[in-house]
């Protein structure tokens, strides 16, 4: 199913309907066929923005990691190993307020993925120690 939204044609009439006729919102919504809500959501957005049309869906977001921390970044990472919360918290630092998924999407997408070593332990070894190592 195709989620759309309603024509502005039927926007106009139910916010008519409550602010010229003096109709509920819930009786307007009745009337109309469309959920409580719906109507009193298109009603505020009429008062507050002169107009019940839908806002923007979809769309591009740009990256938040551009520019300067965008070359800091990238050489912070070729730099030294690193965790992807600790470079939220570093980036935090510089005054850049970004998620985890964000940071995890531009390591991707910059090819600057750090892979920590993985231990092949001998047959019959602790798996959970590398080979020569002591756990404890």
């Amino acid at each position: 199913m195709d989620a759309r939204p309603f024509s502005h044609d039927l926007r106009e009439r139910v916010v008519g309907a409550v602010t010229q006729e003096g109709l509920s919102c819930r009786a307007a919504a009745k009337r109309f066929g469309i959920g409580i809500s719906t109507a009193i959501d298109w009603v505020r957005r009429f008062h507050a923005t002169g107009s019940a049309a839908p806002g923007q869906m979809g769309g591009h977001k740009p990256r938040a990691i551009c520019g300067g921390h965008r070359e800091w970044l990238v050489e912070r990472c070729r730099a030294s190993a690193f965790t992807l919360r600790g470079l939220v918290a570093e980036l935090a630092e510089r005054g850049l307020d970004v998620d985890y998924r964000s940071v995890w999407a531009f390591v991707r997408d910059e090819g600057l993925s750090y892979k920590k070593r993985r231990w092949s332990p001998a047959k019959g070894s602790d798996p959970t120690s590398p080979p020569g190592g002591c756990a404890g």
